[in-house]
């Protein structure tokens, strides 16, 4: 198996865990760690035995043969741009970027150079979204709710782009049709973009999505809830746990169908390392993507979709 040459862009939280992830993948090495602060990209190049540090991404090219860009989502358009163009297969951490032209040049460019370009929606590697695709069959209402706390990473983006993406792909990847229309409000708090939303969409299918998502929360919720004719299926993400009712025949003589009740709890898993070797693989045998382009168009589609509906109600 020959070796592959990994670089990760952007030394922040995220792209610390990549280059963690690399560094333990059988046959890859990793290259080099590209950040614009200087002692940032050094330090992690030296935890994870990187062989170099650089302040500029453009010096990768000709060097690496896949990278993962984990820099602000503002950036995301044109690094993803330059690495594809450069011959380098590309995991672009979410947002694909921040508006839907430059997603779709984006894919419009992986499409014309041939590479991998996987994006990086993560829940679809939680083990509960795993499990779930094996329970949830015609949904009929989902509801969910993604709340964090404040923190100062990820404000070059609204919230939709920030967080609520993740919830937009596990919906869009088990919706049985698409978006027939949108309703959707936002509100500014301690930004100067949209920090709390809510997005109601209704499927060609009949299926109902209600979305909340909040930055500035004061706890971390991130759940999901389908309910389908058979049964209600509700999963915790913080707590790895995934509750099933089902709906039973009547007792004999009884009028009423009975409720079972199910729960799994679910091993912690790794998520990321199962994207990075997803993305490994899709490199060395050219193939799909477990996340691909159009994946990453369809969230981008609605989720501008969502903001043009916030502008509509008078939002920013």
């Amino acid at each position: 198996m020959p070796e592959l040459r990994a670089a990760v862009i952007g030394a922040g939280r995220l792209g610390t865990l990549h280059a963690r992830k690399y560094s333990a993948v059988q046959g890859i090495r990793l290259a080099a760690i590209a950040d614009i602060d200087a002692a940032r990209a050094s330090a992690l190049a030296a935890e994870c035995h990187a062989q170099a540090a650089l302040t500029d991404y453009r010096k990768l090219a000709g060097n690496v043969d896949l990278v993962t860009i984990a820099s602000p989502g503002s950036t995301h358009f044109e690094i993803a741009a330059a690495m594809l163009e450069a011959g380098v297969d590309v995991l672009l951490e979410k947002p694909m970027a921040t508006t839907l032209a430059e997603a779709r040049e984006l894919a419009a460019i992986g499409e014309r150079s041939g590479r991998v370009l996987q994006i990086g929606h993560l829940e679809r590697f939680n083990p509960a979204i795993v499990r779930l695709r094996r329970i949830v069959d015609h949904p009929r209402f989902v509801e969910c709710h993604r709340l964090a706390p404040f923190t100062e990473r990820g404000t070059d983006v609204d919230v939709v782009l920030d967080l609520m993406v993740h919830d937009l792909d596990v919906i869009l990847s088990l919706a049985p049709s698409e978006p027939a229309a949108v309703e959707a409000i936002g509100v500014k708090i301690l930004t100067d973009s949209i920090d709390l939303a809510n997005a109601r969409i209704r499927f060609q299918s009949g299926l109902i999505a209600n979305i909340s998502t909040s930055r500035v929360a004061p706890r971390r919720e991130r759940k999901i809830r389908f309910f389908q004719p058979d049964a209600y299926i509700s999963v915790d993400y913080e707590a790895r746990r995934v509750q099933i009712y089902r709906k039973n025949p009547p007792a004999a003589g009884a009028r009423f169908p009975t409720i079972s009740a199910e729960q799994i709890d679910l091993e912690a898993g790794d998520p990321l390392a199962d994207e990075v070797h997803a993305f490994v693989s899709a490199v060395r045998t050219r193939s799909a993507p477990a996340v691909t382009a159009q994946d990453g168009l369809r969230v981008m589609e609605l989720s501008e979709q969502i903001k043009r509906e916030m502008a509509r109600e008078g939002q920013p």
